[in-house]
């Protein structure tokens, strides 16, 4: 008797755990699925800058591209990663119902990130001077810097949209996003386009394009945030709290930073170093089109990081620690998910895959002989980034920077080199060595999240949002 009583409630606690596993699966595919196609959205404003921009010349595509990459790089994917900081605090802070420390805390990031903004641009100005220091043309180099400099109020303008984004996402509100995203890219083909070709400006008027694009995405957003009864509880506002939660936001900011970067920054390295080998022009081709696949597949990727850190942020706030463990388990079976339909397509399509890219049949070959090592980063560059996702939802951002630095510097870069030169398996051996970091950085990150205690996580969050100011303090003890 007691033996069935038991099996009961084994079958009842599992119904109601598949129970709360498919809500959370619909909650998070309708914040992931909007998610992925306003990363989507603007990742082609770039891709719209280049194609038009290629119909120039080949300087003009060249130094283009360089810009953009180094831009890229050193500007906008950093700004980028410190707004993860605030997916951790605003993500929180909506779950405790904290609603008005949203507004508080975005307000934190926008400072933060514009003063970030200053050194980089310093950077952009002297671009012309450096990168031959790497072996570029100086002439490239030139124009890179004259691309770059126009860039430059879209970087400020950056330091507020990155903000805001989080700020929308954190609270589910990804319609306004998507809907905004689609109006600025088509706003960015007709400016592009009117002032290439049209008024005459050459490669710069793309830039030019792209900063008022930003602009008017910021401005947009912005509008809607403060008009929208949506936000009326949560309304961002200046004031004295924002500053003094500068701290705390850097604390977070950085090591998400790192987060992101650092992968970015061995992806990029990796394609400068095929420019080493003995057949510079077929490697370079061969791995900028890995890299381009790869970059195109992270647009889902985050989508689906986004969804995993709104959803674990707001039940850990909300002091839920077994829904946040719910959550997580969900955005692990939705990545897994994905990731083995992108890459099952890409091995089906691995002979014609390179001709989207080339009509050379040794690049076409080359990168059939590559698909299985891109399928292997597609499914691990899935894993990361929800893990990624739920660590920015958690707040443990900086044990993530640690596997990141230990997965590609100390384990992905070097044995890429000693594959790709004293091995000799060239291009092949360059990527193998980054599937192998990514790799790591996955099974590191499942680690920590199969470890954590959620029950920690959840009474670390409560304590972070609901503590209270040092001068609140002081004044309730006088």
């Amino acid at each position: 008797m007691q033996q069935k009583l038991a099996m009961g409630e084994s079958v009842d606690e599992e119904h109601k755990w598949m129970t709360k596993f498919v809500r959370e699966l619909k909650k998070e595919g309708f914040i992931a699925a909007p998610m992925i196609a306003v990363t989507v959205l603007q990742y082609l404003q770039q891709l719209v800058s280049m194609v038009i921009v290629g119909h120039l010349d080949q300087l003009s595509l060249s130094s283009v591209a360089i810009a953009i990459s180094l831009t890229n790089v050193t500007g906008f994917s950093l700004l980028s990663g410190m707004a993860g900081g605030l997916e951790t605090l605003c993500g929180q802070a909506f779950g405790a119902e904290q609603y008005q420390k949203l507004g508080t805390y975005t307000c934190t990031a926008i400072m933060s990130l514009i003063l970030v903004c200053p050194p980089v641009c310093v950077l952009w100005i002297f671009m012309d001077k450096l990168l031959p220091l790497v072996g570029q043309d100086p002439l490239i180099s030139l124009e890179a810097r004259k691309y770059s400099m126009w860039l430059i109020p879209a970087l400020f303008g950056a330091s507020i949209l990155k903000p805001l984004t989080r700020y929308f996402q954190s609270q589910s509100l990804i319609f306004p996003m998507l809907l905004s995203s689609f109006v600025i890219l088509l706003f960015h083909i007709c400016a592009s386009w009117a002032l290439v070709y049209k008024l005459g400006s050459g490669s710069n008027g793309s830039a030019i394009a792209f900063s008022l694009s930003t602009w008017l995405y910021v401005v947009m957003l912005g509008s809607y945030a403060i008009f929208s009864s949506a936000f009326k509880k949560s309304r961002i506002t200046i004031s004295k709290d924002s500053i003094f939660h500068v701290g705390e936001f850097f604390r977070l900011a950085t090591p998400s930073a790192v987060m992101v970067c650092l992968k970015w920054w061995s992806c990029e390295l990796l394609v400068l170093l095929s420019g080493l080998l003995s057949n510079p022009k077929l490697e370079a081709s061969v791995l900028s089109i890995c890299l381009t696949i790869s970059t195109l597949h992270f647009n889902l990727s985050y989508g689906f990081g986004a969804a995993a850190s709104t959803r674990v942020s707001n039940e850990l706030g909300a002091g839920n620690p077994q829904a946040a463990r719910v959550a997580v388990q969900a955005a692990i079976f939705l990545s897994v998910t994905e990731a083995l339909i992108v890459s099952t397509t890409l091995f089906c399509c691995r002979s014609i895959l390179g001709r989207a890219f080339s009509n050379e049949k040794q690049v076409v070959d080359y990168v059939a002989v590559m698909a299985p090592l891109i399928c292997l980063s597609v499914f691990m560059d899935s894993l990361q980034g929800v893990l990624s996702g739920v660590a920015r939802g958690s707040g443990w951002q900086h044990m993530g920077a640690y596997v990141n630095l230990g997965a590609f510097y100390l384990v992905g870069l070097p044995l890429a080199l000693v594959l790709g030169f004293p091995m000799h398996l060239r291009g092949k051996g360059l990527w193998i060595g980054i599937v192998v970091g990514s790799a790591v950085q996955s099974t590191l990150l499942a680690c920590i999240t199969y470890f954590t205690n959620w029950d920690k996580q959840a009474k670390l969050a409560r304590e972070r949002i609901c503590a209270e100011r040092p001068s609140e303090d002081m004044e309730s003890v006088e």
